[in-house]
């Protein structure tokens, strides 16, 4: 048994190690060829986090989905490397929203350049991103395509919030299905895709890509609160001092509203404080550590990545289908 991927995604069959281990490391020449420039700084600046590291977690998918067909078919690294891609371009545009400081353990690219240069590094790896698609074919740049209109409209309706009348959670959770679930999504689609697999299989794959890609944002929301900072590489508490509303603070309210207790009410409070406070942040953290809402917010981690498991039936068994449903494991895992 070879531990591979993120979480310690364990591999029993040495075939499927094989071909994980080799695909993963066509990824990662595939994205350091992608990112290289004719300009020193360009190269530097967009392979700035591909040299982070990170868990790989999309690429990965695609392996995995592509061994429901022909996992050496010619379409199958190229697929990932774009996937990786398009996440990475979002990472760099998300820190300019977010004001983030550190990412993957390192100083974000905003951080260490400014805000100008991490959004045209963002920019840069989109387009390269889609010069690798081209060669793909028009379906595939069609998929991507809606994907990426479903994942730009996710962080527009996070940035607008619900309106009004709508349930908080319910917005949340479908800003999350676009967000985070759509490329997650798109990776096993494109797996099961050029991999050559029929319609039926890459369904199902696309849908457990979707309901896990979910789950995986979930499970970032509570360690953004319960982690040390070394489980997702960020500051715990970034998402708090920016006001960001993840799941944990979303329950956490509605429970204000349903019950009226008074500590709930007063937790709510200083989470609308001015939590660019170092002591202040420090005691939000402590306080929704012990707070019923974030047992919620795993509860409702284990749900999705239970969906994503069970989207996973029609599928034949085989070591590809066990390291996928590892895959929803090892999710709740992180959140626990």
């Amino acid at each position: 048994m070879t531990v591979v991927g993120p979480f310690g995604l364990s591999v029993r069959d040495q075939a499927l190690e094989a071909d994980v281990q080799a695909g993963m490391a066509a990824v990662e020449e595939g994205l350091l060829e992608a990112t290289k420039s004719e300009v020193p700084f360009i190269t530097e600046a967009a392979q700035h986090l591909v040299r982070a590291g990170g868990k790989r977690f999309r690429p990965l998918l695609v392996m995995l989905a592509a061994q429901f067909g022909d996992p050496y078919a010619p379409g199958v690294v190229p697929s990932a490397v774009v996937v990786e891609l398009t996440h990475l371009a979002t990472l760099y545009h998300d820190d300019v929203m977010d004001e983030a400081a550190v990412r993957r353990g390192v100083d974000s690219a905003n951080t260490r350049w400014g805000n100008s240069v991490a959004v045209l590094t963002g920019d840069f790896l989109f387009a390269r991103a889609s010069h690798t698609l081209a060669d793909l074919g028009p379906e595939a740049v069609r998929v991507q395509a809606e994907a990426f209109e479903r994942l730009v409209t996710g962080q527009i309706l996070e940035t607008a919030g619900p309106s009004d009348g709508r349930d908080p959670v319910e917005h949340y959770l479908d800003v999350l299905g676009g967000k985070t679930g759509s490329l997650v999504a798109v990776a096993c689609r494109f797996g099961a895709m050029m991999s050559g697999c029929d319609d039926t299989v890459v369904d199902v794959l696309t849908q457990y890509g979707e309901r896990l890609g979910v789950a995986f944002q979930l499970a970032d929301d509570v360690l953004d609160i319960a982690s040390d900072g070394h489980e997702s590489g960020k500051t715990p508490g970034t998402d708090l001092r920016e006001g960001i509303p993840t799941l944990p603070v979303l329950r956490l309210r509605e429970r204000a509203d349903r019950l009226g207790l008074a500590e709930d009410i007063a937790l709510c409070e200083l989470l609308d404080s001015d939590l660019t406070d170092d002591d202040r942040l420090a005691e939000a953290i402590s306080r929704l550590r012990d707070h019923p809402a974030l047992e919620q917010a795993r509860r409702d981690t284990v749900r999705y990545a239970e969906d994503a498991r069970s989207a996973l039936a029609p599928l034949p068994e085989c070591d590809a289908k066990v390291a996928l449903l590892e895959m929803c494991d090892a999710v709740v895992h992180r959140a626990g």
